[in-house]
């Protein structure tokens, strides 16, 4: 089981430092490439773990960091485990069973390296509301949380809606994680702005310390950006009908939910778009399990975006010869 493998990997670390990702993959017997999911998993559960750059590099735990790990219970292992995804402990009923499993982290530790995990947790935030979400693939998360624990600037190439990507230097303060997906919140040239790790095209860890404060308040930031950025947008309030096993993708994709009626496996609910295009997008993503009810305006929006699409594929096409 994974939850047992992370114990394993945090045990090797500790009885025996620093271990390169092809050794502890010998060692688990997994691949190099499960490793790194592992390490990141942890790492985000809270689990001091890091990475040091170089010919002998390789993972390593926070000096000082010691504890018990077999004393974890099961339920408690498997919240550490779904600390690391995208879903918070409390969406999967184990929110208890997290707290516990952080107490005795945190108990375990000299006061401090305590001090210094707890800075670090500052730096992470889990939100259930998100902006103008859509299906994403985060492939730098492990290197911009690195980035982010360490207090390093970032240089990244970055596409925001709608624009050419272009390379810019951030100081990064901190991760959120928000309806299922991951943002880095970070200053550019002195003014806040909030990146989506599905449109970082690349980025390179600069060996620089982050210009930030000692102490944050990311809820207070987040919450201040995402105000700001909802005052720009003109909302649009629909109803939809979603499959029960698509509600977290249509909740974790819009601005708000209200009132939600169940029936014959199927949801309807009140939701806010952050616009039509934003509305389009969605019901779009989520296909045949969804239907907008209303208002007629985005209705015929979306039946003017299939049929398009229809009519493009109708006809069979001459496939192109390569070269």
């Amino acid at each position: 089981m994974r939850a047992d493998r992370l114990l394993s990997l945090v045990l090797l670390l500790r009885n025996r430092g620093r271990m390169s990702a092809t050794a502890l993959a010998r060692e688990l017997e997994v691949s190099t490439r499960t490793v790194l999911r592992d390490v990141e998993a942890l790492s985000t559960a809270g689990i001091p773990v890091y990475a040091e750059r170089g010919r002998d590099g390789g993972f390593a735990l926070l000096p000082g960091f010691t504890t018990d790990l077999t004393g974890l219970t099961v339920e408690e292992a498997k919240a550490l485990l779904a600390a690391g995804a995208a879903a918070t402990p409390a969406a999967l009923g184990m929110a208890p069973a997290f707290a516990s499993a952080m107490r005795k982290v945190s108990a375990a530790m000299p006061d401090t390296h305590r001090s210094a995990a707890t800075r670090v947790a500052e730096r992470v935030l889990v939100r259930q509301g998100g902006w103008l979400t859509d299906p994403s693939h985060e492939a730098y998360l492990g290197l911009i949380q690195q980035v982010v624990f360490a207090g390093r600037r970032l240089r990244l190439r970055y596409a925001a809606r709608g624009s050419e990507s272009r390379w810019r230097t951030v100081d990064p303060i901190g991760l959120v994680n928000a309806g299922g997906r991951w943002y880095l919140v970070a200053t550019h040239r002195g003014s806040e702005r909030t990146y989506r790790l599905s449109r970082i095209q690349d980025a390179v860890e600069l060996d620089e310390p982050a210009r930030r404060d000692p102490v944050v308040d990311l809820a207070g930031i987040w919450d201040r950006r995402r105000s700001e950025f909802r005052a720009l947008h003109e909302s649009v309030a629909a109803i939809v009908r979603v499959r029960a096993e698509r509600r977290e993708d249509l909740l974790g994709s819009v601005l708000s939910a209200a009132s939600e009626t169940r029936a014959d496996g199927w949801i309807t609910a009140e939701v806010e778009f952050g616009d039509a295009a934003h509305a389009g997008g969605v019901l779009w993503m989520l296909g045949e399990d969804a239907e907008l009810l209303g208002p007629e305006s985005l209705r015929e929006g979306i039946r003017l975006r299939a049929s398009g699409m229809a009519d493009r594929h109708r006809a069979a096409r001459p496939v192109p010869e390569p070269g």
